[in-house]
């Protein structure tokens, strides 16, 4: 059976923040979801700055989701006695992107958990929500069963991150690819509030060039040189356009890539740190067990198919 993924629609619900994971779940055929979009009345629910958007079923498919997500509104507003209590019997699995927090926690879902939503929201969730531990600079925040995000390409990175704990990293990374992304970024990883955390021009060529080959010893040097800048200009704006210094961006690169081998091929160990550029198999072992939280080993045995 396809995992049930239902979309809430609110009133003036933002465009971009709908379309995620409409994108990412959407459109997927003979994928592993199945997609549905719904709203506390079906009809026509207003969008902020846009056209209204016609909903074909009401607050009855939360019953029977397996995720549901709550995109942001234009203005967060305490939602209706009907979506509260429908979101609160639901048994799926609860996310949020960007304002949608707000939603979440009238709810009562995020009581006791942490969670994020858009910087510019996040002291005005803490003062109404005071018991949800906030966490304004995250991009996501994974409880389990309950997950939010920051603002607009956040959630992205924590539908992709949805896809990697329900599937694995080599569907993850096909999806991403499908949809033209940069590569996973940690829920962790702060929020640059003032700049975009995404790159349209040169540094995704670049990302995807130093991608092709993982297997090289780069330095900052050479993706410098790569890119057509100078060494500080390139970190800069590599920090600044990904949120992470080179390096760490190729880190966490290398990283991905290997839990993609070790779940989808039988490669050894050795092989697997020569492809993705990590060095010796002790250090590889050392790098992913501090990173990943686990043995190579025991990452396979848990992910890679009998």
């Amino acid at each position: 059976m396809p995992h049930r993924v239902v979309v809430l629609v609110l009133p003036y619900v933002l465009p971009l923040d709908l379309g995620i994971p409409l994108q990412v779940f959407g459109g997927w055929p003979d994928g592993p979801y199945r997609l549905t979009v719904c709203a506390e009345q079906p009809g026509l629910v207003p969008m902020g700055d846009s056209p209204a958007l016609l909903v074909e079923h009401g607050l009855d498919c939360l019953e029977s989701a397996d995720t549901v997500i709550v995109p942001g509104q234009a203005d967060p507003a305490v939602p209706s006695a009907a979506v509260r209590d429908a979101l609160a019997a639901s048994p799926a699995r609860m996310v949020s992107i960007c304002t949608g927090a707000f939603v979440l926690a009238a709810a009562g879902l995020l009581d006791g958990r942490r969670a994020t939503t858009h910087w510019q929201y996040a002291a005005s969730l803490a003062s109404q929500f005071p018991q949800v531990t906030v966490e304004p600079k995250v991009l996501y925040v994974d409880e389990g069963e309950v997950l939010t995000s920051a603002g607009v390409a956040a959630g992205l990175d924590l539908c992709l991150h949805l896809i990697r704990r329900d599937f694995g990293a080599r569907v993850a990374n096909q999806r991403a690819r499908m949809l033209v992304t940069a590569p996973h970024r940690a829920g962790g990883q702060a929020q640059y509030i003032d700049l975009p955390v995404r790159s349209s021009g040169g540094l995704t060529r670049l990302c995807e060039w130093a991608l092709r080959n993982l297997d090289q010893r780069l330095t900052v040097d050479q993706l410098a040189r790569q890119a057509g800048m100078s060494r500080r200009t390139l970190i800069r704006r590599f920090t600044t356009e990904t949120g992470q210094p080179p390096m760490r961006w190729l880190l966490d690169a290398r990283l991905s890539h290997a839990r993609e081998l070790l779940e989808s091929t039988d490669l050894t160990v050795e092989s697997v740190a020569r492809r993705c550029g990590l060095g010796t198999s002790a250090n590889f072992r050392t790098l992913f067990k501090e990173h990943v939280g686990v043995p190579p080993s025991v990452y396979r045995d848990t992910f890679h198919p009998a």
